[in-house]
């Protein structure tokens, strides 16, 4: 597996950030590198550690997050921005998408939430990182196109077709996998790794099989097949 994406997290709140930390921390595939709790101190976090993605709030004490968006775009820089935030303003909105943010995620969240939104930044990161000449099909995945494969389409409410696609990533790497060690390798609660294992198990892109130990009921383990 590659190594983990960095992160730089910007809060004006000091005990937020910690928070935040932790949660980023708990995902696999992500290190915190900094955090910053003003856009100048952010800035410079950002211009010193050369961030893979920076989980920047709107309401900062000497400008706005949507400020710093603008000027790391004006100076070039192509970071990865998810906005996190309490601002529900269209606006604000608006002027993150134009100034390129991958996501808005309002507050208050859950750790599964920020989960969903890191998880399908890393399986973007990872596909662009893989291609070189890209067909239509990829570049559609990458885009978030309407017109996206009919299997990405057809997902239960929830959930994600990047998040889906670590899961298969994750039986792929290690063979076979319960519920449990899914949820932990990937990064999600176990309730919602066992909905994706069992939705693809359904349309025959998992193969299950019962486990059975001393006490207690087998448990269900999981190979892609």
């Amino acid at each position: 597996m590659s190594s983990a994406l960095s992160v730089v997290i910007v809060d004006d709140d000091f005990m937020v950030a910690r928070v935040h930390t932790k949660f980023v921390e708990r995902i696999d595939g992500f290190d915190v590198v900094a955090s910053a709790s003003s856009g100048s101190a952010a800035l410079d976090a950002i211009r010193e550690h050369r961030p893979d993605l920076v989980l920047l709030d709107v309401h900062l004490p000497d400008m706005s997050g949507l400020e710093v968006l603008r000027t790391l775009r004006a100076e070039g820089d192509d970071v990865g921005v998810l906005m996190v935030t309490a601002e529900r303003e269209l606006e604000s909105v608006r002027t993150a998408k134009i100034g390129g943010a991958v996501g808005y995620l309002v507050k208050p969240f859950t750790q599964e939430d920020l989960a969903q939104r890191l998880q399908e930044f890393l399986a973007q990161h990872r596909r662009l990182a893989g291609l070189e000449a890209p067909e239509q099909a990829d570049i559609d995945q990458v885009f978030g196109s309407i017109t996206a494969p009919a299997a990405e389409q057809t997902l239960p409410k929830g959930l994600s077709a990047a998040t889906g696609e670590l899961v298969l990533q994750a039986l792929r790497e290690d063979g076979e996998l319960s519920a449990a060690a899914c949820a932990e390798r990937v990064g999600l609660s176990r309730v919602t790794a066992r909905r994706y294992l069992e939705h693809f198990t359904v349309n025959g892109r998992v193969e299950v099989r019962q486990q059975y130990g001393r006490v207690g009921r087998p448990e269900r383990i999981y190979r892609a097949t």
